[in-house]
């Protein structure tokens, strides 16, 4: 079941849909659930919504997957470069021009506002162990960040393409205390670069970050995928890292 309701950001002091997924029997039960919360909401579940007309097909594959969750997608900030400026931490320039990081103001509004309204409203589980957190391109940049700085709320991540090239040493400096029971799966598709030496470094990159996480003896996998830089090729993804942050499997 999907369901969509406005939020307000109070740092942005903007209204923003949130598109909840519910398991379907929810309604039957009393039973409470582990909770993904995703980046570009609009994007996961129905085509519909999609902005390039194709989602990440989520609501099909949960519905026919053997572990329930609730996931709640953040839709991000549709008007000028906004989506870029809020799915940053950091103020910078890079490839994609200038870019006024409000990822932190954003992720400070999700850990102490979101949450604890959806913790409420929702039979959530609510400890950090059933929490984890999505997204890709921007989104798998925002979700790298989260599960490094906000690690005493989020225990898994899943960061697919994730744009983290432009901003690699400010992550890095990010890491303090990295709980070992931490999951990151990192993924990058064959066909997102130009040519063998721009995957070469992108998959050293996340090698890198796969090391620094190994070093607080938490786990992370690097998957390199013959996927696209688009919704379609993200999809093919859904059940190996649901399946690796959830199940441990791999």
């Amino acid at each position: 079941m999907i369901y969509k309701f406005e939020t307000y950001i109070t740092p942005f002091q903007l209204t923003r849909t949130i598109h909840l997924y519910l398991p379907n029997d929810y309604e039957n039960t009393q039973e409470r659930y582990p909770v993904m919360y995703m980046y570009d909401g609009h994007n996961l579940f129905d085509d519909e919504d999609a902005t390039y007309g194709k989602s990440w097909g989520l609501k099909d594959f949960l519905d026919n997957y053997d572990k329930p969750f609730i996931i709640v997608g953040i839709e991000c900030n549709h008007e000028g470069r906004e989506r870029l400026n809020e799915f940053c931490p950091y103020t910078l320039d890079s490839f994609l021009g200038h870019i006024d990081g409000k990822g932190e103001e954003l992720m400070d509004w999700v850990v102490h506002e979101l949450k604890p309204y959806i913790d409420q409203h929702y039979r959530t589980i609510p400890f950090r162990e059933c929490t984890g957190i999505g997204g890709s391109s921007m989104g798998g940049l925002m979700a790298l960040y989260t599960v490094i700085k906000y690690n005493q709320y989020f225990s898994k991540a899943a960061c697919l393409s994730s744009a983290i090239a432009m901003c690699q040493n400010e992550l890095k400096n990010e890491f303090k205390d990295i709980n070992p029971d931490t999951h990151v799966y990192l993924s990058y598709g064959k066909k997102e670069v130009r040519g063998k030496q721009q995957l070469h470094n992108m998959q050293n990159l996340l090698s890198e970050f796969q090391s620094i996480f190994s070093s607080y003896h938490a786990s992370c996998i690097v998957n390199i995928t013959s996927g696209k830089h688009n919704e379609a090729s993200w999809e093919k993804e859904n059940r190996i890292y649901m399946d690796y942050l959830w199940k441990s499997i791999f």
